[in-house]
Order: structure tokens, then sequence, then C-alpha cells
């Protein structure tokens, strides 16, 4: 399984499909690729906010592919032209042999597009279930289910955000990795935009012993 991170939260899971995860692509000062430049199977999107719809709907037009979202936010997507399949929070569905699985995330939803404000339902999180299994959070805080995510899909490798702020800061995204059981935790979310600046070596020595932090620059790909 390969994961490349094009900073922020917009990551690529290629397990033999490419999974493209909250495209926030063009506006996006780490990402060191184009929209145009991803070629996905299929997307998916924690929530509405525009720093993770990104390009999703340009991207899944120009490569033909759908949107995975929770309910409104698709109900919002297909509006725009787009194939989008919208779920709930512990639905499930099989796509070229991968399970993908939407979870609980603690924040908040609103799309603010076309000059109105749009009710995106609620965040999510995804669980992806392949040669491995990867938890992308999404913006979340921390919360007391993340044991019940560890427990039902034991993630071997979480994707969690760490920038505070807006979400889980380092402290509770070292709780959270210790909740989840993940023996790999890949920071997302950070050093983006001032108000989320961290140094993810910091997470490094919260869970040493515990997990392994794999610190990937925008553009990176690791091979797990």
């Amino acid at each position: 399984m390969k994961i490349t991170w094009y900073g922020h939260s917009a990551v690529m899971v290629d397990d033999g499909v490419k999974i493209l995860i909250d495209p926030f692509i063009e506006g996006n000062p780490l990402s060191p690729v184009k929209a145009s430049d991803l070629h996905p199977d299929i997307i998916l999107v924690t929530h509405g906010h525009g720093d993770h719809l990104g390009n999703a709907i340009e991207i899944a037009k120009e490569n033909n592919v759908s949107i995975v979202a929770i309910y409104e936010l698709a109900e919002y997507l297909s509006s725009k032209g787009v194939n989008a399949i919208g779920m709930n929070f512990s639905g499930s569905f099989e796509f070229k042999g991968k399970t993908i699985t939407m979870v609980y995330a603690l924040h908040s939803a609103g799309i603010s597009m076309d000059n109105f404000d749009h009710s995106g339902g609620l965040p999510c999180g995804f669980v992806i279930r392949g040669t491995r299994t990867v938890y992308h959070a999404g913006d979340t805080g921390i919360f007391g289910d993340m044991k019940l995510i560890g427990e039902l899909y034991r993630p071997e490798i979480s994707l969690l955000p760490i920038g505070g702020f807006f979400t889980m800061g380092i402290r509770e995204a070292a709780l959270a990795a210790k909740m989840l059981g993940s023996k790999i935790v890949i920071p997302i979310h950070y050093n983006t935009f001032d108000a989320i600046r961290q140094d993810p070596e910091m997470l490094k020595k919260e869970l040493k012993g515990v997990s392994e932090v794999v610190i990937l620059k925008p553009g990176q790909t690791g091979e797990f």
C-alpha cells in the first residue's frame, strides 16, 4: 500500500485502487501538484469545508469518478452534476475489492459556496480496509469512541490531524493514537496556515515506544 500526502488533509491511498481523500489542492500552499495531476478511481470527502471539499468536484468530473460523502453533502454534490454516493455513520460499501466505512468525527461541516451557506450534514472520517487497514480521521477533536473505532476496525495506519485550533493538537492526537491502537501514525492538517503551526516531531516524542510516527513531506509517498 502506498500513501501520498499533498499537504493539509489531502491524501491518496493507492492499494491497487487509487482512493483520493479531501483533495484541497488549488489554494493549498503546501501542495506540490495541480488538481489536473490527480487521477483517482474514487474520491472521499470528510466534510464540506473548502479546505477539504477543495477540488473534489472538478477532479471527479475530469476523471468521471464518484465522490463519497455524508448523505446531505452528497445531495449537494449531486446538484453540481457529480455522481455522489451518500452514506452515514457505520455504513460500509465495497469498491473494487476494498471496503470503505464511514465513521464519526467531532467537528462542524457547513458548505460555503456560490455566495451561500449550505447544510453539509455532519463531518466524518473513513476507514479503508484492503491489504492494510487505514483510518483517515478528517477534521476532528478527540472523542471517546475512537477506542470503539480501534476495537471494531483495528486500523494499522491512522492519519490524524495535529494542527490544533480547529482540530486535535499534538497531545490529543497522541492519546487518539493510543485509543485506536495504530502501529503507524501519519500526521495531517498542520502547517498549512499560521493558526495550525505544529512540529510533528513532538508527536514522535509523545508516541515513542507506542506507535511509529511517519512524517511525510508534501508530495512524498510512504510504502506500507
